[in-house]
């Protein structure tokens, strides 16, 4: 008898697979560009296009704004004489500071720097984990900082209302900072030291009562601090240049969101009074150029007024620019609104939550994750769209530009000063657009 195979031998016996190739690590500086631009023979060959077309294109301006560029000069003919090919760069570094600030006196320049300062100071807190109350201190921000910033640009005398009110924004700003310092020493609130001594007078409103004490104390020591200090006024006409344009559309990016979302409230609303009535404020603002919208705020508002209130250029420019942006961000919140599932109000009502609550607690905060693209492209189109207030005559970075070309040295210079103040547009607008990426990788938007 021949010998018995075992089956289960065979079933066993290891036959090796062919070997894999080795796997292509790709590092550094050549290997990324190995992997993107030159990882095949179409690939290369595209790459090789565009960068022979971006050099075509690129090539006569870099020439111009670059190579054969004037940097020091103190007429344009003598710009002309050095180099009658190149960009006279010298003109706009001679104009650069009313490029930035207008007709702002020199000497009083340091105001507007400590105002907008004060500004980013105040926004700073809203990044630190350990502090409380973050949208509190940002509504506080939109109700108490532009009274501060506008007593800082125009100053006066160190009395009256708009004075106090300055003041009382600075000792909240103050009482900001010195919370922050106690909780990160480990201490408590500065109003926490107040509340045992409250609560004797009324123990369930005695943190509200200590924190309004602590700001009371404080507003009245910096009142009596900055009593003897008077600031140079500046009247609104002198404002000027990038300056302007920042606050006019500061403004216009700040009152946007709110307006907008009252307006679409308004437009689902079941009233047909506040329905139609936030609907033809929608439609009539959306249907006519920003620049219309600019003319009539300045040449008939004024009729709505009494005689004896004189409202300046800038102050019907601003609530001209707030009405239109909101008008075009209730469209946005409103496309936002109507992405939320119908479930979600179902399951708001179900919990016993009111019309108020849903919208502000549930509905508001989804939809607006959702519109964090769009609320930005708003942003950054009402950032461009404020240029247009240099047509009714207001002095902002594109009038002040203009009038580099008509100034006795620099007669006929045009093109240099357009580049320049579109440099600085995109630097800011590219600024926000990162911010918006990054914030939406933050709130993870994504379903």
């Amino acid at each position: 008898m021949g010998k018995l195979t075992n089956p289960k031998a065979e079933l066993l016996e290891f036959v090796p697979r062919p070997s894999r190739p080795p796997v292509v690590v790709t590092y550094g500086f050549t290997g990324w560009l190995k992997k993107h631009l030159f990882g095949g023979f179409w690939n290369t060959l595209q790459t090789i296009a565009v960068f022979s077309l971006l050099y075509l294109l690129l090539k006569p301006f870099i020439e111009w704004s670059v190579i054969d560029a004037v940097w020091v000069a103190s007429t344009r003919r003598e710009c002309l004489e050095i180099s009658p090919d190149g960009a006279c760069w010298a003109g706009v570094i001679t104009w650069f500071n009313n490029l930035i600030y207008g007709r702002y006196p020199d000497e009083l320049q340091w105001r507007i720097n400590l105002g907008f300062g004060l500004g980013l100071v105040w926004l700073m807190p809203l990044v630190l984990k350990k502090l409380k109350n973050k949208i509190g201190i940002a509504i506080m921000a939109v109700v108490l900082y532009p009274f501060l910033a506008n007593y800082l640009f125009i100053g006066g005398e160190p009395n009256g209302l708009h004075y106090i009110i300055a003041c009382v924004a600075l000792a909240y700003l103050m009482m900001i900072y010195i919370n922050i310092i106690l909780i990160y020493t480990g201490c408590q609130l500065l109003e926490q030291y107040l509340e045992p001594l409250l609560e004797r007078i009324s123990p369930k409103k005695a943190a509200l009562l200590s924190h309004v004490a602590c700001w009371f104390v404080l507003s009245l020591l910096i009142v009596s601090i900055f009593q003897g200090v008077q600031l140079q006024h500046v009247p609104i006409d002198m404002w000027g240049g990038l300056f302007l344009t920042v606050v006019i559309s500061s403004f216009a990016i700040v009152m946007a969101l709110p307006i907008g979302v009252f307006l679409a409230l308004g437009r689902r609303s079941n009233m047909p009074v506040i329905k139609w009535f936030s609907i033809a404020i929608i439609e009539l603002v959306r249907s006519v150029p920003m620049i219309t919208v600019l003319f009539m705020s300045v040449t008939m508002m004024p009729l709505f007024f009494p005689n004896t209130m004189d409202l300046n250029k800038l102050s019907q420019v601003i609530i001209a620019v707030c009405i239109f942006a909101g008008a075009y961000m209730a469209e946005t919140v409103r496309g936002g609104l109507q992405a939320i599932s119908p479930g979600q109000f179902d399951a708001a009502k179900s919990v016993g939550l009111g019309y108020w609550q849903t919208m502000f607690l549930i509905i508001l905060p989804q939809a607006l994750k959702l519109m964090i693209p769009n609320i930005v492209t708003s942003f950054i189109s009402m950032f461009k769209d404020t240029t247009l207030v240099s047509i009714i005559g207001l002095f902002d970075i594109m009038l002040m530009a203009r009038n580099i070309s008509i100034d006795k040295d620099w007669y006929g210079l045009h093109s240099e000063p357009l580049v320049a103040i579109s440099f600085i547009f995109f630097i800011v607008c590219y600024g926000m657009s990162q911010y918006s990426q990054s914030l939406e990788k933050k709130l993870k938007t994504s379903r």
